[in-house]
């Protein structure tokens, strides 16, 4: 494999002490063994690899999905379980100027769908995800921010067709807000969940379909004759139809095609051990609110269900055991900071995980080009558990050969272009990540 982090970040150790994992039992998948033959192979077990199975099972294909570790153990088990508007890092202007008004329009409705989709699929599959928060809520770090949240309002009516609320500073603590934030802006769309709960209820509902999950089934080799012929250590496969749904933890080379198309980045976070009432009432925090603020190293944050505080942060150019206690050090001091009366509560969970940017900032999800009857989805930006959700639904379409049943804006379909530098690619995160820092973002 071709990868361009180290080798640590695709280990255990930046997993080890990930909360997700101790809230659910993983039930058992078999290696993938000898000679198989099925319609569509489905490499990577995340949250699009298992929605592209479940929905071609559905449709009555045999599919079958390899995975190198096990379903979840990547991304899709590592995030925040923010499931909300998202999946670009695109800004309007931006989208306008590259596409049109007219498919910047269809992308943003586009979002709606996905977070839309997602709350189906927990619904119709009765997936026990431990679901909270009406909507999510942008909080203002500074006066300026606070300052355009009408401005902000105004475009999300415009963009998604809901009704946001404003929060003033003065009323936040009423609103078990408190902390050093000048306004709130909810958008009533989305939920917070446990996403490994949500990736194994996607499997779960895969295999009763019909799909069949094979882990430790890492693939080391695609090549085509007509049909795909795929490699895993204990197995060969054909199959009529492929899938690559890898995300921030692609490689290069398989296929081919994937050289720096994608960009892995590193996300991290901390979770608090339970804390009491009187602890919450101290701090003042106590809405069950899956809230963001809107820095460059942007944190999310989110009080789960048990008492516990979640607390992400985006950053990490480097990987490796030192590195990461290094990131745990820097995340850890700015929970201490924006939520003092916390400082002396543990936080014995702590990891990161590898999403995925593309150069355009906007996800791609269709055909690999030259390898006619393959496809992918990729880079969500961050923002994976709906829109990677939704991608997997649009590539089960494709690979049976019949337009997509829910929207499929033209945004989506633009392959991305080649990120410069190749495999130093990361490199180009080097300077806005120093600008950030001086500027203090």
């Amino acid at each position: 494999m071709r990868r361009i982090f180290p080798a640590h970040a695709y280990g255990e150790g930046p997993r080890a002490r990930c909360f997700w994992p101790t809230t659910v039992a993983a039930p058992d998948h078999s290696r993938a063994e000898g000679r198989i033959t099925c319609d569509v192979a489905v490499i990577g077990a995340g949250f699009t690899g298992l929605s592209a199975a479940l929905h071609l099972a559905e449709a009555g294909q045999d599919v079958r999905v390899f995975e190198a570790e096990t379903p979840g153990w990547g991304a899709s088990g590592r995030n925040g379980g923010f499931c909300c508007l998202g999946g670009s890092a695109a800004s309007d202007a931006m989208l306008r100027r590259m596409h049109g008004e007219k498919a910047r329009h269809a992308w943003r409705r586009t979002e709606v769908e996905a977070v839309r989709m997602a709350q189906d699929l927990i619904a119709r599959h009765d997936i026990t995800a431990d679901t909270h928060s009406e909507g999510e809520t942008l909080l203002a770090h500074t006066p300026q921010a606070a300052a355009s949240f009408p401005e902000r309002a105004a475009r999300i009516a415009a963009n998604y067709g809901v009704t946001p609320t404003l929060i003033p500073g003065e009323e936040l603590a009423q609103a078990g807000m408190r902390g050093p934030f000048h306004a709130a802006l909810t958008t009533p769309l989305g939920l917070a969940l446990n996403p490994m709960k949500y990736t194994l209820g996607l499997a779960g509902a895969a295999t009763r379909a019909g799909a069949r999950i094979h882990t430790r089934s890492p693939v080391t080799a695609i090549r085509q004759e007509g049909a795909f012929h795929l490699n895993t250590p204990e197995a060969r496969i054909t199959a009529r139809r492929l899938i690559v749904a890898t995300n921030g933890y692609s490689s290069d080379d398989l296929p081919g095609w994937m050289r720096a198309r994608y960009l892995p980045t590193q996300s991290n976070v901390i979770v608090t051990r339970p804390m009491t009432g009187d602890e919450l009432d101290a701090q003042g925090w106590t809405t069950r609110q899956m809230c963001y603020d809107d820095r460059f190293f942007l944190h999310y944050f989110r009080l789960i269900p048990d008492n516990r505080m979640l607390f992400g942060m985006r950053g990490g150019l480097f990987s490796s055991a030192p590195f990461d206690a290094r990131m745990h050090r820097t995340i850890r001091g700015h929970f201490d900071a924006m939520f003092p009366a916390w400082r002396h509560v543990e936080t014995p969970h702590s990891w990161n995980g590898l999403l995925s940017l593309a150069p355009d900032l906007t996800p791609y999800v269709g055909p690999i080009p030259d390898m006619p009857g393959a496809f992918t989805g990729l880079s969500y930006h961050g923002n994976g558990v709906a829109m990677a959700s939704y991608a997997g639904a649009l590539l089960a379409d494709l690979a049976m050969d019949r337009p997509p049943r829910h929207p499929y804006p033209d945004i989506m379909q633009k392959p991305p272009r080649r990120w410069p530098l190749g495999r130093f690619r990361r490199a180009m995160m080097w300077p806005p990540y120093a600008l950030a820092v001086l500027r203090g973002e």
